[in-house]
């Protein structure tokens, strides 16, 4: 089975919860085994650890360039797309992050 690690970005880590539980029941359907942390965006330097992408809520989208600065380029980081995010389309937003990782 595939495994995944991703860390979602948002204001204050809470907001994602409900997505992180349909990206991981879309992982179970895909046999993707998906790890997903939440953490708010001024938190994240400590929690980057064996996480294989960044995506970012569509609120901090404007930390995008900071994150990449952080990161130097080791991680794929990424804003999620506006529309997967508002209707919690976990099923979307797990592809677009194994896109960044098998990129």
């Amino acid at each position: 089975m595939k495994e995944i690690n991703i860390l979602l970005v948002c204001n204050a880590g809470m907001s994602t919860s409900l997505l992180i539980e349909k990206m991981e029941k879309a992982g179970a359907i895909l046999g993707v085994e998906t790890h997903v942390e939440a953490r708010p965006v001024d938190d994240i330097k400590s929690h980057l650890g064996n996480k294989e992408v960044i995506l970012l809520g569509p609120q901090v989208r404007f930390k995008e360039k900071q994150i990449v600065a952080l990161v130097e380029g080791k991680i794929p980081v990424a804003v999620i797309d506006m529309s997967a995010y508002g209707t919690m389309n976990g099923e979307k937003v797990l592809k677009q992050a194994l896109d960044l990782v098998n990129n």
